[in-house]
């Protein structure tokens, strides 16, 4: 399955979901996943956005829920749009925050992981992560799109938007 393949004006994802990277000091918190879609990977914090909550709330909750932290300057970061060839769909709204408030603790849903930011652990990680996460790290406002067959990424589309609406596909 080509992202081509997907016609995205009609494409309606069964999930909504968000991810939340801490970016301070030269590192990055992560989490090795303990459940659910992505169990034993590496990946951001974040999960469902839940019904009545923005991205944003859903972000800052699901951080508290994972880790027992506060998030600080919450800012966005990008979209990605998953299809899935068993069927899942999921829409991803990508946030980023300068620090956190407490120290990121173990749950029963993830292993806290500070990171440099010149070491990130790809080879554990989403196979769609290494294209995107470089753009954000660099600041840049992005839109994926990712078809996936299990672990497996079939293809992908990224595009970078600018503040006055432009867009640039990578």
């Amino acid at each position: 399955m080509r992202v081509n393949d997907i016609d995205w004006t009609t494409w309606q994802p069964q999930q909504r979901a968000t991810l939340l990277f801490v970016i301070r000091d030269g590192q990055i918190l992560l989490i090795r996943k303990k459940k659910g879609l992505g169990a034993g990977k590496i990946n951001g914090p974040g999960g469902r956005i839940d019904n009545g909550e923005t991205p944003r709330q859903g972000a800052i909750r699901e951080i508290g829920e994972e880790l027992c932290v506060r998030p600080v300057d919450v800012r966005p970061g990008g979209q990605l749009s998953f299809q899935f060839v068993d069927g899942l769909s999921l829409h991803v709204h990508v946030f980023t925050a300068t620090g956190c408030q407490g120290t990121p603790q173990e749950t029963d849903e993830a292993e806290p992981l500070w990171v440099p930011l010149d070491r990130l652990p790809y080879d554990q990680m989403w196979a769609d992560d290494a294209h995107w996460i470089p753009l954000m790290l660099q600041g840049k406002r992005f839109r994926g799109r990712f078809t996936f067959d299990g672990d497996r990424m079939l293809d992908h589309r990224l595009v970078i938007e600018s503040d006055e609406g432009e867009r640039k596909e990578i």
